[in-house]
């Protein structure tokens, strides 16, 4: 693994050498991840592994034609035969007419602010052992649960680096720590799944094992026997950890590519009050060791916090260069790079909390569902059609009264978006965060 001052230099080097063999512009992008995961399923080592992956990506224009090519090969003869064979690529391709860097008098400028997003640290296999068996234990430990698939235990390091051929260069560097169980309750023809997991930068935020293992086999005996969800169109609760589901459907629709494409479902609804005026639902890319923070995009531009919903309206979309272009408009600072052309993405992204209690956000309901897991992908990125496979719990008078499962809920999203209600429960755990939410009006069936 390069340092992100080595990774800088090659992707520079990358640039200057494209800019020599005739390329008009050009870019360049390193990536490397290096993990170490343990595994132990039943008290036993079931597996290590230990990988190291390196990409460093040039992409080229000349004219209004462009290219990318990428490889893993760090060797200075190697990449120039890389720079060589991209430019001539580029001389081939197709023209278009929104190719080419990010406006130069745009770009990210000055020091690259720190975010905390390492904490130095150094895989021990054996420490990464023992966490494993301990969230395992955790889980198995809990009256009901029956047999295991494991606890696992990682830690990770990432270096990022990008320089443009018109004066950006900058990268960062990161370390991850996960911990996760996943645990059986039941016997036979009633057997239940379910996990628990936690992932962070800095090893000292992680939750405890014994806090995850216990969610996992709690999680796992609260599904036993489940029962037949009503059927109808009725009130329907989200938990946390699937609310997020409904920012990240918002987040496809106003991407500034699929708006250039008009297969977004929100084309056209720019002025239209969408939410509830209570509704915020917000990205905070500088958020100390938030899990998607970064000071610039994939382009160079620099990240600010944005509210992305607001006054019960969106704010706007999430333009790259291109699509900037098509739109004619600005880019905004979300291009997100693999290699290739970029596409659009976000940051740490929240849906604000409500005034409420999940509790009293419940009152009330005579026949509802509680949705702990959707199933499937079925989301129309064009009309807004929602349709996904579900399991949880009934409520009934206003309270949780069991197990639920093979069952669909359906609606629209513009529907859904309207009759959000947050409650109060939101946490920072994972790259979006929602809290409890209730949408009313959804047609749920069994199966």
């Amino acid at each position: 693994m390069l340092t992100v001052s080595e990774a800088l230099d090659r992707a520079q080097m990358l640039c200057d050498a494209a800019a020599k063999a005739g390329a008009d512009a050009a870019d360049a992008l390193y990536y490397c991840n290096a993990a170490t995961s343990v595994s132990m399923r039943l008290g036993a080592l079931e597996d290590v592994e230990r990988s190291e992956g390196q990409d460093i990506s040039l992409r080229v224009f000349v004219g209004q034609r462009s290219a990318s090519v990428s490889t893993a090969d760090m060797d200075a003869g190697e990449l120039a035969k890389l720079v060589e064979r991209c430019v001539a690529m580029a001389r081939e391709a197709p023209e278009d007419p929104y190719a080419g860097l990010a406006p130069e008098e745009l770009l990210f400028k000055g020091a690259i602010p720190d975010f905390d997003l390492d904490d130095s640290s150094g895989a021990d296999p054996a420490a990464l052992r023992e966490a494993a068996l301990a969230v395992e234990e955790a889980a198995r430990a809990v009256a009901g649960v029956t047999n295991s698939e494991g606890g696992s235990a990682s830690h990770s390091r990432t270096r990022f680096a990008l320089a443009t051929s018109h004066g950006f260069a900058g990268g960062y560097g990161s370390s991850g720590h996960s911990l996760s169980a996943s645990v059986i309750a039941g016997e036979g023809a009633n057997m239940q799944r379910d996990y628990g997991w936690h992932s962070v930068h800095h090893l000292s935020d992680l939750e405890s094992a014994a806090a995850i293992g216990n969610r996992a086999g709690t999680r796992a005996v609260a599904r036993l026997n489940p029962g037949k969800a009503p059927n109808g169109k009725l009130p329907v609760l989200l938990d946390p950890r699937v609310s997020g589901g409904i920012v990240g459907h918002l987040l496809g629709a106003i991407a500034g590519p699929a708006i250039a494409r008009g297969t977004s479902f929100l084309l056209g609804k720019e002025e239209q009050t969408l939410f509830d005026r209570s509704i915020i639902i917000r990205d905070e890319p500088h958020r100390a060791r938030g899990l998607r923070s970064r000071a610039f995009d994939g382009e160079g531009l620099p990240t600010a916090a944005r509210d992305l919903v607001a006054d019960g309206k969106i704010t706007g979309w999430l333009l790259d260069t291109a699509s900037a272009k098509q739109l004619g408009l600005t880019p905004t600072g979300h291009a997100s790079r693999g290699g290739g052309a970029s596409g659009v993405g976000a940051s740490n992204l929240h849906l604000a909390a409500g005034s409420v209690t999940p509790a009293a956000l419940m009152e009330g309901i005579a026949d509802g569902v509680y949705i702990t897991e959707l199933i499937g992908h079925g989301v129309n990125p064009v009309t807004g059609d929602y349709s996904r496979g579900a399991s949880g719990f009934l409520i009934k008078d206003g309270a949780l009264a069991g197990p639920i499962a093979e069952f669909t809920i359906a609606g629209n999203l513009i529907d859904m978006f309207a009759a959000l209600v947050a409650a109060n429960d939101l946490e920072f755990r994972h790259g979006t965060n929602a809290p409890t939410l209730r949408i009313d009006g959804m047609t749920v069936a069994s199966s």
